[in-house]
């Protein structure tokens, strides 16, 4: 009997890297919006937005969204560069029990407008994992 499909998850082991970063130290870090949010602050925002499993291979290739926030658009920028730069570097990363085999950015840093919170800052990046059991 084949072992059970343990799946990593990605939202975490982004959020956990990022918050261990000093460059991003005084940025909300999350997979969720804390309260009261409206875009002003500096913030990074993590969502599995889609990917698959490749079972012959024992990889998980997630496609990740990342929302980032800042106080004014140069800022919003700067702390976009900063994450772009730092998810880059987790290839050949272990966590827990997750190796990240490779990072790709499929869609760089892009100012996107949030609609939903008229003050908002707004970068987004889309970047393709690809993880495998360690």
């Amino acid at each position: 009997m084949d072992a059970p499909i343990s799946f990593p998850d990605v939202e975490r082991l982004i959020v956990d890297n990022l918050k261990l970063r000093s460059e991003l130290a005084g940025a909300i870090v999350d997979n969720r919006p804390p309260a009261g949010f409206d875009g002003t602050q500096k913030a990074v925002l993590v969502s599995r937005t889609g990917g698959a499993w490749v079972d012959d291979l024992h990889l998980d290739q997630p496609l990740v969204e990342l929302e980032v926030y800042g106080p004014d658009k140069t800022a919003a920028h700067a702390l976009s560069l900063l994450v772009r730069t730092a998810l880059l570097q987790l290839r050949g990363t272990v966590y827990g029990k997750t190796v990240v085999a490779d990072v790709v950015e499929t869609e760089a840093v892009r100012w996107f407008p949030d609609f939903n919170r008229p003050g908002a800052n707004r970068y987004r990046t889309t970047v393709w994992f690809s993880l495998r059991p360690a």
